[in-house]
């Protein structure tokens, strides 16, 4: 079995995986939306956890490699999309899928399906993440994961990084006019405290989700929501 090094686009990739984050977690709160990637909520996804939102896609990047491996006979494309652990499970499954390959088309098409299925299975389970079948091309993943992908293939990530900023500044425009707007209370009107604690909240959530993305903090203890609100509360 031959062995593929690694190169530059590993780390390039690595530095997307947060752009994306971040450009989804923006993008979330203007539409009022669930993130795509909310592995990175607890700021434990690793470095393939960016795949999670369209790897177990027909047109995703996991199937795409797995036909030209197919084609080629080379497992080694896929091998890095899977822990090291799992590399027996997936040569053998490649193995099987090269020898019914030859039986005709009929077996060779439900040869590469099993083998798409079984290497995005193993992939998602390494991340974390269940497996409930392969879906369909075309599915619309919005502006984030395009981006990402066509950076790659054009070696600049500066279109991504406007896409992030631009992203990033309206969210946190939203989110502070609306706590901003809110904060100056008479301190016996419980109920416009409420609204301010509403809206002060999330934008706190938001800016520390975005930091916390962006700078891979540790796994440290960070002060709970209720703890920001007593404070917000009697320092407005």
């Amino acid at each position: 079995m031959r062995t593929t090094p690694l190169n530059w686009k590993s780390l390039v990739a690595t530095a997307l995986i947060l752009a994306v984050a971040l450009i989804d977690r923006a993008l979330a709160s203007l539409l009022g939306s669930e993130p795509i990637f909310s592995a990175f909520a607890g700021g434990g996804a690793g470095v393939l956890a960016f795949a999670i939102g369209h790897c177990d896609g027909i047109d995703g990047p996991v199937v795409t490699l797995a036909r030209k491996a197919l084609e080629s006979g080379n497992v080694n494309l896929v091998l890095p999309w899977v822990r090291k652990d799992d590399e027996v499970e997936i040569a053998h499954a490649f193995e099987h899928a090269l020898a019914v390959r030859k039986l005709g088309p009929q077996a060779k098409t439900l040869a590469d399906h099993h083998f798409f299925e079984t290497l995005v299975r193993v992939h998602r389970a390494g991340e974390g993440a269940p497996y409930t079948g392969l879906k369909p091309a075309g599915r619309d993943f919005g502006p984030a994961i395009p981006a990402a992908d066509r950076a790659l293939e054009d070696g600049s990530v500066e279109k991504v990084a406007n896409l992030l900023a631009e992203a990033v500044r309206q969210g946190v425009h939203k989110h502070f006019q609306a706590a901003a707007s809110r904060r100056k209370f008479e301190v016996d009107d419980v109920a416009a405290g409420r609204e301010y604690v509403e809206a002060y909240v999330p934008y706190i959530h938001f800016v520390e989700r975005l930091w916390q993305d962006a700078t891979s903090a540790a796994h440290g203890h960070h002060a709970e929501p209720a703890e920001r609100v007593e404070h917000a509360v009697h320092a407005h």
